[in-house]
């Protein structure tokens, strides 16, 4: 082969970095293939879930930091973290996390900030702490969690598969991708954490403050909440915007509107007795 031969033959960049194949290999269909790649990913996140030397604990402690930063230079930030996304699309042929150790961790400091809540409350019954991990870890975290992911990934699906481009042909070859349910699922971990650090850590400190029944109290809690779930739909947002076949995911932050709506309804009905205080 000449020179030029091989270096015409040489893959582009876009070739070599395409992580989904656009034909069927012999023998199975396409739709088998991948069904078959994301059931090893499946049963090899599970594995990795028994076992902790398999973790990557590290590089979960980053993304988390990353998640709650600003991002600047040189630092990873909440969109790095799906960036990493992106990557693993490329090279493992999957969005979600194959390594349970963001997960493993994100439970570990729910478990402990149940147990100081509890002794915050002096509630040190083993029914007492058993009750608050079944309504921190069973319903607002792994429950709502299973729900904001289901939705999500349903209503991406529905409406907001980009159309192909202009110079794109429309071909049985075509891979319509979808949205992996771990992968909505991490997304919902990533908002979480951001609202766990507002929620279960910054209000712990203020609970002296939040809990009482005045007017700065009522804007101190409401706020903290407001901060919290506006955070938690941005972060949705930017793990939804990271698909590159996905359009108008700015649905995802029109919660953000109602959280802001609430928050001025219970700062300006506070005088008329319409205010709440969310702690």
């Amino acid at each position: 082969m000449s020179a030029a031969q091989r270096k015409s033959s040489k893959p582009t960049g876009n070739t070599a970095m395409a992580g989904l194949p656009l034909t069927a290999p012999s023998g199975g269909s396409l739709s088998s293939t991948l069904s078959s790649s994301s059931t090893l990913n499946t049963q090899q996140y599970f594995s990795r879930a028994t076992d902790i030397s398999q973790m990557d604990m590290q590089a979960a402690l980053d993304q988390m930091r990353g998640l709650i930063t600003i991002p600047v230079r040189g630092s990873l930030g909440p969109h790095g973290v799906f960036k990493m996304a992106f990557y693993r699309k490329q090279t493992k042929n999957h969005w979600a996390r194959d390594d349970p150790a963001f997960v493993f961790l994100q439970l570990v400091f729910l478990l402990g900030a149940c147990l100081a809540y509890c002794v915050a409350f002096r509630t040190l019954s083993v029914m007492g702490l058993l009750m608050f991990v079944i309504e921190s870890v069973g319903i607002n975290w792994l429950g709502s969690g299973i729900l904001v992911a289901t939705i999500g990934k349903n209503v991406a699906e529905k409406f907001m598969y980009a159309s192909p481009g202009a110079g794109q042909l429309s071909s049985s070859r075509h891979v319509k991708q979808s949205v992996e349910w771990l992968y909505a699922f991490d997304i919902h971990c990533n908002a979480f954490f951001s609202f766990f650090v507002i929620i279960y850590g910054v209000q712990f400190f203020l609970l002296p403050i939040v809990l009482g029944s005045s007017l700065l109290s009522l804007i101190i809690s409401n706020t903290l909440y407001a901060i919290a779930f506006s955070w938690y739909f941005y972060i949705t947002h930017l793990g939804y915007r990271a698909l590159p076949f996905l359009k108008n995911t700015e649905i995802f932050l029109f919660p953000i509107a109602a959280v802001v709506l609430l928050w001025a309804l219970n700062i300006f009905g506070y005088p008329f007795g319409l205010g709440w205080n969310a702690s």
